[in-house]
């Protein structure tokens, strides 16, 4: 009977603990906003019009009626509730002409990148909570000691 009671204790710590997170809710992969890289922003020249701009940039995310003559493009990428990659650009027009822009250093394109090598390969291993080969985990110690695990 104790048997089993410390196995509901230790089950209702284990739910209630968030700090886990091989033990907590699934989180999804979260993309929000403008996806910019440089051959887009190589695209700009000051002096083109709004329509011009929005074809190399896109529609931004953006358009404040305070600040009609300022378009933002923000993005942020989040892995399993952690912030990855935040990103802010923004172009400013006068009399509906761009006429500068300023922001974070952009990435490169995504084929620049995929020949590289690069890319959601590299943010997978760094936030990898497998084991490594040969290592356990230390819920299956915890198993293996109380002769539950093999």
């Amino acid at each position: 009977m104790r048997m089993v009671l410390c196995a509901v204790a230790l089950t209702l710590m284990l739910g209630g603990c968030t700090y886990l997170s091989s033990l907590g809710v699934y989180k999804l992969d979260i993309n929000q906003g403008n996806y910019v890289t440089q051959d887009q922003v190589d695209k700009l020249k000051v002096g083109q019009t709004r329509q011009q701009v929005r074809i190399a940039l896109g529609t931004p995310l953006l358009t404040d009626a305070f600040h009609a003559n300022r378009w933002d493009y923000v993005y942020e990428f989040r892995r399993q509730g952690r912030m990855l990659e935040h990103r802010q650009f923004t172009v400013y027009f006068v009399d509906d002409r761009l006429a500068r822009w300023e922001g974070d250093e952009m990435p490169p394109p995504p084929a620049e990148v995929a020949r590289a090598g690069g890319g959601d390969a590299v943010l997978d291993k760094s936030l990898s909570t497998a084991p490594k080969t040969g290592e356990t985990t230390w819920l299956q110690d915890l198993l293996k000691k109380l002769g539950w695990w093999q």
